[in-house]
């Protein structure tokens, strides 16, 4: 129709996924909204979204109203791939989307609590446990009751290959099928290595991963400034004279070099004193934030939390227990299909990592409540949490 050819890109490169390549692994009839924007509107309605207001980003339990939380740092993800975007003449749709999206898997306690989750998850034989793989897994089989958002291909492989952690110099989209996708996606389960040799479909894939890098980079090292966790002077001086010291300057420098590399190239791509630089960066980061972001205690405490929660919401399951939270308010609300098919051990792997921090914290301390008033050998049917 005429107002969907309006609101379609113009002008893009040779090397953009145009509207008109979008994929659905079910058809559907699109309305005046181009399929990538439809996607975004998808997003932004789900639970899931919502969701990120409360979840860590790298400092879970310090209080501040200045340090970034998930929202935050999706947004700035956004914002930063569709700038390079922009300027590479590239689909900002199909960017906005899979940035928005990245990162709904993400589970209470960021990295940590990730960490965890694979760990309880190797040991009940449900495979590795990784946040852009349950990303995908939310949008195509927890949202909308079980039945998935349905979102294009080209959104959920942006989201899927989306991982910031793995920097490289250069960017290369690698073309794929549905049945290439999935295959990627269910050998994530299986194979360690696999996750590390995910590689965007799209160049447009490729701007958002190597933003989600981008977004944290600087802002983390603002973040730990702001709590007193180190001071700036520390950051070594090839940093500093080839990325600057400030979350602005960083990111600054490293979006201008992307573009100069990258302007109507068929990949994205990093000068190797940049690359260099982030790379030492990242590094410097790892050990004076990222490692310092919790202390011992507070990693024991959180640990306990996951495996107080997941270990009575499987014993519910397996007792056939229908009055506690993990039906009140996640498979009552999920569709027979999902409920007949997930086993129980992968029902609360998906329940657990849907939860904000708050909200773990607080079922946790409920359950040990409970668990106080009763007989430790007593099997409990009546729980409410």
């Amino acid at each position: 129709m005429d107002i969907y050819k309006n609101m379609s890109k113009k002008d893009l490169s040779p090397y953009a996924c145009k509207d008109t390549d979008a994929i659905r692994f079910t058809e559907e009839q699109e309305d005046f909204r181009p399929p990538f924007f439809h996607d975004i509107d998808r997003i932004l309605y789900s639970y899931s979204y919502l969701r990120y207001m409360d979840k860590t980003q790298v400092f879970p339990t310090k209080k501040s109203d200045h340090i970034t939380r998930r929202m935050y740092h999706v947004q700035m993800v956004s914002k930063i791939a569709r700038t390079i975007g922009r300027a590479l003449s590239l689909n900002e749709d199909l960017i906005e989307a899979a940035s928005l999206a990245h990162d709904l898997g993400h589970v209470p306690f960021g990295h940590f609590g990730e960490q965890i989750l694979n760990e309880i998850s190797l040991k009940n034989n449900e495979g590795y446990f990784n946040h852009n793989i349950e990303s995908v897994r939310l949008l195509m089989n927890l949202e909308k009751k079980g039945e998935g958002l349905n979102l294009t291909l080209q959104v959920l492989d942006a989201v899927m290959t989306h991982n910031g952690e793995f920097v490289l110099d250069e960017y290369y989209p690698v073309k794929k099928s549905k049945e290439q996708f999935l295959e990627e996606y269910e050998n994530s389960y299986h194979d360690q290595e696999s996750i590390k040799k995910l590689r965007p479909m799209t160049l447009e894939g490729c701007v958002v991963r190597i933003s989600d890098m981008i977004a944290y980079l600087g802002k983390d090292i603002d973040d730990a400034c702001s709590l007193k966790v180190f001071d700036k002077s520390k950051i070594p001086e090839n940093i500093k004279k080839n990325l600057g010291i400030h979350n602005k300057d960083i990111i600054n420098t490293i979006v201008c070099d992307i573009i100069k590399n990258s302007l109507d190239k068929p990949y994205i791509k990093l000068s190797p004193n940049i690359y260099q630089a982030i790379k030492e960066l990242k590094d410097f980061n790892n050990k004076n934030i990222y490692q310092k972001s919790l202390t011992k205690k507070e990693q024991l405490a959180i640990k306990d939390a996951f495996y107080t929660v997941y270990n009575y919401y499987l014993q519910a399951l397996e007792n056939n227990n229908q009055n506690t939270l993990i039906h009140t308010i996640f498979l009552n609300y999920k569709s027979k299909f999902y409920n007949q098919k997930t086993t129980s051990a992968r029902k609360v792997l998906d329940f657990i990592a849907g939860m904000t921090d708050d909200f773990l914290m607080k079922t946790n301390k409920k359950i040990k409540m409970l668990n106080k008033s009763h007989n430790k050998k007593e099997v409990t049917k009546n729980y409410e949490v």
